[in-house]
């Protein structure tokens, strides 16, 4: 139970975050794969929260767009959700939450994002007139009622995450005109997560160490973001200012984490690059910087300890915590829970 809401199952085929997931919610039923379910044969619930991979919108990806292997699959959580309306008389889902990455307002020459709006209302959508998506928005007037809001999640979570990482999050109201009411609550950016830690371990606000032990200063050191791939690219064009440029700056926040590659602090004493040292993030760090209680990836169901890179790769496909909390309290408030 996180923030008043009870999660009963999911679909998910992949080994390490399933057995993560089972650890600290026991109770939830794991499901498979999404492509084999149909959605009037399981449990009927509230809400449904989904993101379809995200490697054909990203644009570290391919950019295939929603037609591509992967991110295809969003398709059937759209199906799913269509066929536990119809089996319902329309009372389950009320709320649907989709999240995914920035560069779904701008893959297959933005028309993927216009699919997914058009997916949910089943009507027309009209491209913005200024060809480009707003990073905040709302379709209404027809069922579902939907709004959208690009979260960053440096600007979230007490402590602040110290870590750049912007997705779109989208609300569909079944049921209602609450959309936008769930996304654009008035308060402050940075909530306070304490209401929601009845999840099987601590809140990320109680078990997190202050941003500055993350990746700001550690005992007289400077401590700065270090962007690898920027690195790798200006290396080999031999730009040297570019270069330098990727060690980022004293208080920047550091680049997303991603599920294939390892984060770096760029370490040095002084000012000087000469006498400093680069290393990678480590899993626990990683937790930190996306809100997650300490060693949350740590163990297994069965108690066992996972590797570091499956950790890494887990954590650069979940969600920063304080956002997801900020949207689930949100709910729960607008369903009068």
């Amino acid at each position: 139970m996180n923030c008043g809401i009870t999660p009963l199952w999911a679909s998910e085929i992949e080994k390490i975050p399933v057995s993560i997931t089972k650890r600290h919610f026991p109770g939830m039923e794991h499901l498979g794969d999404i492509t084999a379910l149909h959605g009037a044969e399981i449990p009927a619930v509230d809400v449904i929260t989904f993101g379809s991979p995200c490697q054909n919108l990203s644009a570290a990806g391919n950019r295939t767009g929603l037609s591509g292997e992967k991110s295809s699959l969003y398709h059937h959580a759209i199906r799913i959700i269509k066929e536990m309306r119809e089996a319902t008389n329309g009372r389950y889902p009320v709320i649907a939450v989709w999240e995914n990455v920035m560069g779904a307002f701008s893959s297959n020459d933005r028309m993927d994002f216009r699919a997914v709006l058009q997916s949910f209302t089943d009507t027309e959508v009209p491209m913005p007139v200024s060809g480009r998506w707003a990073c905040a928005g709302m379709v209404r007037g027809g069922r579902p009622d939907v709004a959208w809001r690009l979260l960053d999640a440096q600007y979230w979570g007490k402590p602040r995450l110290p870590q750049r990482r912007r997705r779109i999050f989208l609300v569909a109201d079944f049921g209602g005109e609450r959309a936008g009411e769930i996304l654009f609550r008035p308060g402050g950016v940075q909530p306070d997560t304490a209401a929601c830690g009845q999840s099987g371990m601590p809140a990320a606000k109680r078990n997190r160490v202050p941003a500055a032990e993350t990746g700001r200063e550690i005992s007289g050191i400077t401590v700065c973001p270090f962007q690898k791939i920027r690195m790798r690219g200006t290396a080999g064009r031999k730009d040297t200012n570019s270069f330098l440029g990727s060690f980022g700056k004293r208080g920047d926040p550091f680049p997303t984490i991603l599920a294939s590659d390892t984060n770096t602090f760029a370490l040095w004493y002084g000012e000087e690059y000469k006498n400093g040292v680069i290393r990678d993030l480590m899993p626990v760090e990683c937790e930190r910087l996306m809100g997650l209680p300490e060693n949350w990836t740590r163990y297994g169901a069965d108690g066992r300890e996972i590797s570091d890179s499956a950790r890494y790769r887990a954590l650069g496909n979940a969600i920063a915590l304080p956002c997801a909390e900020y949207i689930m309290r949100g709910i729960v408030e607008a369903l009068g829970g």
